[in-house]
């Protein structure tokens, strides 16, 4: 390996992904490489159907490559089961969803604590309170989703995405299902969150203010990278 490839927290090579369906084999991405170095922000952009979100279900390890390879912090996710890709995204990667994905049945500090908890950290619940009240939503612990805006849930999955402190978070048209005041909100803690914990932040989006705020642009087009350019004012739609 690389000196250059062991400051990337992800390498891609040569990632390909192609289904089989009535009409025959239909390739989503084709030959797509590109390398992200550990705490940088990346927007994946592009128009709907150009395989942003299936080259972030890739890069997560939820979907399989039919040809190439990714390298999230030294593993090789061709050489994991699905299994070890699991237990990897448990201790290194979160999630931020366009629709939230909390679970209705527990309060915003259980959905918050719910990942530590399972990786059996006996200071979830600290940790939870503290990421809490770094969103602005302290008062609302008790609270459960039904009861809260869509922007106060989204805010409850951003807290719930950043504990256990991840290397890598995912985050997939993060301010989609906002209004402009809550949208603008949200985002501003996703990188402020992003800058404090030395995370790594790879998020789908179609919001062109969201994608210049990151370090790099990453334009998919008809599965095929098309560019890699600095965010301030390079956005390419």
């Amino acid at each position: 390996m690389s000196v250059l490839s062991q400051l990337n927290i992800i390498n891609v090579t040569g990632l390909t992904k192609s289904v089989n369906t009535l009409e025959g084999e239909l390739t989503i991405l084709s030959d797509i490489n590109f390398s992200v170095k550990s705490g940088e922000s990346v927007a994946i952009v592009g128009a709907s159907g150009s395989g942003k979100s299936t080259l972030l279900s890739l890069l997560a390890g939820l979907d399989v490559a039919s040809k190439g390879d990714i390298c999230l912090d030294g593993e090789q996710l061709s050489e994991l089961n699905e299994e070890a890709r699991a237990q990897l995204r448990a201790k290194k990667v979160g999630f931020v969803f366009q629709s939230f994905m909390l679970v209705q049945s527990l309060t915003a500090l259980e959905n918050v604590m719910l990942p530590a908890e399972l990786a059996g950290d006996s200071n979830a619940k600290q940790q939870a309170l503290s990421l809490l009240e770094k969103v602005g939503l302290s008062h609302r612990l008790e609270h459960y989703p039904s009861q809260l805006s869509g922007g106060e849930q989204q805010r409850v999955a951003i807290a719930r995405a950043f504990i256990g402190s991840p290397k890598i978070l995912f985050a997939d048209e993060p301010s989609a299902n906002l209004d402009s005041k809550n949208g603008h909100l949200v985002e501003k803690l996703l990188f402020d969150l992003n800058k404090q914990n030395g995370t790594t932040l790879i998020l789908v989006t179609h919001d062109e203010h969201l994608a210049k705020q990151c370090d790099r642009i990453i334009h998919i087009e008809a599965g095929k990278l098309e560019t890699i350019r600095n965010g301030e004012a390079a956005y390419v739609d």
